[in-house]
């Protein structure tokens, strides 16, 4: 039985800005099940090859970690999590949606504490982008973790890309 359902917030197929809600139920099953869902739309979205690979790359890291902590610390009160996909024409926004009330802190870099860094994790890739996260309350009382990148400017590529010296009329 599949538990997760996308619902689309715009009608027409294809590359551009939308959003998109994908609901799980809150378990570790879910954590893969919601990075694929994302990283097939983001592809859907016109969001592939190298001029997008490290955007999607960190984009999946950060809802892996969100997702994962949704489900490890707030299942007991949210039986369902839910991940927003925002994509605007400058911007992609990922957040997770449960329904506990406890706001967690990204914790310190303790090597001698197993788990606890997760948030510290997307912080870091979030800011290191050039983005920004937070946490939230919703209406309901639960919470929001959010982080936002900014979408790479025309002609960029990934780490490791090379300039097309061709094109460079001064070589």
């Amino acid at each position: 039985m599949d538990t997760a359902t996308w619902w689309p917030g715009r009608r027409e197929p294809g590359p551009g800005p939308g959003v998109w809600r994908f609901s799980a139920v809150s378990h570790e099953a879910s954590v893969p099940r919601t990075r694929h869902a994302v990283r097939d739309r983001l592809l859907a979205q016109g969001m592939a090859g190298e001029r997008y690979q490290e955007l999607v790359d960190d984009l999946l890291l950060i809802v892996s970690e969100l997702v994962s902590n949704a489900v490890t610390h707030a299942a007991v009160l949210s039986p369902e999590v839910v991940c927003e996909l925002v994509i605007d024409p400058d911007r992609v926004r990922v957040s997770v949606v449960d329904g506990h009330p406890y706001r967690p802190k990204a914790q310190e870099n303790d090597p001698a504490r197993p788990g606890g860094r997760g948030l510290l994790l997307v912080k870091s890739i979030t800011l290191q982008a050039g983005g920004e996260c937070d946490v939230e309350r919703t209406e309901g009382g639960g919470k929001v973790i959010w982080a936002s990148l900014p979408l790479p400017g025309p002609g960029a590529a990934g780490p490791g890309a090379e300039a097309d010296l061709d094109d460079d009329p001064d070589y």
